[in-house]
């Protein structure tokens, strides 16, 4: 009794085991789970990107990696100058494979894990050596993956970078009247003082 029971679980994980492996023709989806991962990627901004109100120099950063408002902005002639750095964290949660093979749920797509980056971002706005703008914004973005489909790493990457990249522009735009004025070195308003 016990071997043929061991046996039994024995061909029902190494049937789970090679089903992994198998590329299906027609996947099997599961609306709820594209759904979740749809809303947790950020969608890219559908409007034109509107510059900053001033043009802005590179000091440190790649700039094929800045924040669309900023990259927009970009001058090699402007004294005033930003630095912009970005930090991605990794997290990856798996289901063991000796659940997920027992599982009926796994065959019709049920998730069986996620991968997960994290990304922070610093802006800091220079007019020579005055900090005119400094801005941070961290963003957690995750997709989930089952038997049939599995995102790689650098789709997730690349959604966190742009989602962090729009928070940021959303700070420039609620603070572009602020910026001008410090920019210009007009009197800051009480009401557009840095408030981070």
């Amino acid at each position: 009794m016990k071997q043929s029971l061991l046996a039994i679980l024995l061909i029902s994980l190494l049937a789970g085991c090679s089903a992994q492996k198998v590329d299906p023709v027609t996947p099997l989806p599961n609306p709820a789970v594209a759904a979740t991962a749809e809303t947790q990627l950020a969608a890219a901004p559908a409007s034109p990107v509107a510059p900053l109100p001033f043009r802005v120099q590179l000091a440190q950063g790649d700039p094929s990696e800045l924040p669309p408002v900023v990259a927009a902005s970009l001058s090699n002639r402007s004294p005033i100058t930003f630095t912009y750095r970005e930090e991605l964290t990794h997290d990856d949660y798996h289901v063991p494979r000796m659940l997920s093979a027992l599982d009926p749920a796994t065959y019709v797509g049920a998730p069986l894990g996620d991968y997960g980056v994290t990304a922070f971002a610093a802006l800091t706005i220079y007019d020579g050596e005055r900090v005119i703008g400094d801005y941070t914004a961290k963003q957690r973005v995750s997709k989930s993956y089952n038997l049939y489909k599995e995102p790689t790493h650098a789709e997730v990457e690349r959604a966190a970078r742009d989602a962090v990249r729009q928070k940021i522009d959303d700070q420039l735009e609620k603070d572009t009247t602020r910026l001008a004025q410090a920019a210009t070195g007009e009197p800051i308003t009480q009401a557009g003082a840095l408030d981070r």
